[in-house]
Formats: structure tokens, C-alpha cells, sequence
């Protein structure tokens, strides 16, 4: 069994986990950092009438890709290494070039796929995951996403614990020394109500604060449900966004047994969305709710193998991905 690992060279360590759990299942590994691609990397794709090739020549390896019984689409950042010196318009099209050339080869696999892009893209919509938790039963914050400031005021009044605004995509920002500033969850305060300009120009998410006892974090490999709690209300830095402390309570998280009825939604929802993998965000509330927030259908879990509890997350991928 051959697996080809969609990623980029500055990934964690997700990808050693994995591909040491593949190859003591008996499969065979082969990392395609699609950053190198194409100043590194080389692809060929030919098709004849009766025959066709398809290559991908790396510097460690040579990989007939018509050996690929398993795809894990892991992370992409296809052309990002061809230089920023080039004229910008003639940049663009090469970047563009690539991805497609890419995007395509990996559509062409007779393989199982973990998963396909085209089920990754749609699972993203965190509008679409919300509607269809609601319609699974699966309890929901309220909130609104808007480019309107009235709209914005309306809402949070309605909050009576308050609301935070978020955003649907993930992003950094990065200021003139280069240093990173990632965007987190935040509290709405009365002040930033007279501030909504900025709307203007880029629609942001608004949501009702759920009170917290615990923040729950679901990772369901095919029908395993690997499930980890944390209590982000201890640490006042992170009671809005865990991930403000990620790496101070890497080693704080803890087991959890959801309701087997709960479990069964989540499950649902993957199932409706078509993915074998997905990272689950939930919030325990006081009066024993458990609210869904989102699904990330690449998202990450290495901290949950590498630290306490030591879910064997990757070796269930591999297991997946061998098993095909």
C-alpha cells in the first residue's frame, strides 16, 4: 500500500507521526511537500491513447503515482516558493498554473482520499456546518455574520451574557517587523459599538457568549471518536480563546467521554459532509448543554498524541489510509 501525503515542508509533527504509523502497518509512505512545487518538486503527467504516465520526482524520491492507493490531503501551499521578485502579474499566473496542475493530478487518482478536496472546500462553510448541526439536533450559539453595524447593535443587545466576534476564515496579519499577529475570539465591548466602520471593508462574525465549564475538542477518524476537555476558565488569558494559551496548556488537557448521543450527531454530521477526518470544537456549558461551535475538516491533533491524554490519533489514520 502507498500513500501520498498532501503537505508542505513547514508542517508538525503530524506528519512523522503518521508516516511511522503507516509503515509499521506495512504501507509505504511518500511526502509531497507541495511548497517545492514546481521549483523542486517535478511533475509528469502524461496521457496517450492507450497509456499514461504520471511522475512526481522529488528530491529524495521518484513516486509512479499510479502506485497510490491512499491520498492524505493534509495542508497546501502550492507555488509559494516561486520568487516574489517575479513580475506580479506573471507570479500570479504561475501560482495559478501550478495549483491547477496540482489540484487536477490529485482529482485523476484511482485512490481513497482522506480527504478529497472538493468535500474539504464544502465542509469549511461554517454557515453550511451550523445549519446542519441545527437540523441533526446538535445545540447551536446564535450568531451573526454581517457586514451591517446596525445589524451588529440589534444583535448584541439580544446577547444577556454578552457576545464575541470572531471570523469565518483563519488568518495572520503581520505588522512591519514581521512578527505575527493572529486574529483570536474576542469579547464585544460597549466601545467597539461606536467603532464599526471597519465593517465596511470586511464583514466579521458576531456570536452569543456561551458560558463555559469545560471547552471540548472531538477528532473522529472514520468512526473513532477521540474526545479531549480543557479548562480554559482557569486561565483568564484564555477564557474566550483556548488557543491564546495553547501552548501554556498544551499538557492540560484530559479525556472525555461525550454522550453517546452527542457522539452519534457528530458522527451524522461527518457523514453528511462526506469526511472520514475532522476536528470538532464544543463547549460544555454549566447546565450540562453541549454546544457546537465548528468542524475542521483538516484540522490539527498532534499535541493531543504528543502530550496527555496520548490519543493514538495518528496510528487510526494510518490505519485508515491502509486500509483504504
Amino acid at each position: 500500500m502507498c500513500v501520498l501525503i498532501v503537505t508542505h515542508s513547514q508542517d508538525n509533527e503530524s506528519i512523522p507521526l503518521v508516516i511511522d504509523a503507516i509503515e509499521s502497518q506495512g504501507g509505504r509512505a511518500f511526502r509531497f511537500d507541495t511548497d517545492r512545487f514546481p521549483t523542486q518538486v517535478r511533475l509528469d503527467i502524461y496521457y496517450g491513447r492507450e497509456e499514461e504516465r504520471l511522475t512526481l520526482f522529488s528530491e529524495a524520491a521518484t513516486l509512479d503515482l499510479r502506485e497510490v492507493s491512499a491520498v492524505w490531503y493534509r495542508r497546501i501551499a502550492i507555488g509559494s516558493r516561486i520568487p516574489d521578485t517575479m513580475e506580479p502579474q506573471m507570479r500570479q499566473a504561475s501560482v495559478q498554473e501550478s495549483r491547477v496542475t496540482v489540484r487536477g493530478l490529485l482529482a485523476s487518482l484511482q485512490a481513497f482520499y482522506l480527504d478529497s478536496i472538493i468535500k474539504v472546500e464544502r465542509a469549511k462553510n461554517k454557515q453550511l456546518q451550523l445549519k446542519i448541526a441545527r437540523e441533526i439536533g446538535l445545540d447551536i450559539p446564535r450568531n451573526l455574520t454581517t457586514n451591517n453595524p446596525e445589524a451588529v447593535k440589534e444583535f448584541v443587545a439580544t446577547c444577556r451574557e454578552g457576545a464575541i466576534a470572531k471570523m469565518l476564515s483563519s488568518f495572520a496579519i503581520y505588522d512591519e517587523r514581521g512578527q505575527e499577529r493572529v486574529v483570536f475570539t474576542n469579547p464585544v465591548r460597549s466601545e467597539d459599538l461606536e467603532n464599526l466602520d471597519g465593517l465596511n471593508f470586511c464583514p466579521m462574525t458576531f456570536q452569543e457568549q456561551i458560558p463555559k465549564t469545560l471547552e471540548l475538542r472531538s477528532t473522529i477518524v472514520g468512526e473513532r471518536v477521540f474526545t479531549a476537555a480543557i479548562d480554559s476558565q482557569s486561565n483568564s488569558h484564555a477564557r474566550h480563546d483556548w488557543r491564546r494559551q495553547g501552548l501554556v496548556m498544551i499538557k492540560d488537557w484530559k479525556s472525555y467521554e461525550l454522550p453517546s448521543e452527542i457522539t452519534e450527531k457528530l458522527l451524522e454530521l461527518m457523514r453528511y459532509f462526506g469526511l472520514n477526518y475532522g476536528a470538532i470544537d464544543l463547549i460544555l456549558t454549566p447546565d450540562n448543554r453541549y454546544v457546537f461551535l465548528e468542524v475542521n475538516p483538516v484540522g490539527e491533533f498532534f499535541w493531543l498524541e504528543c502530550y496527555p491524554p496520548c490519543f493514538p490519533i495518528s496510528q487510526a489514520i494510518a490505519e485508515l489510509l491502509v486500509r483504504g
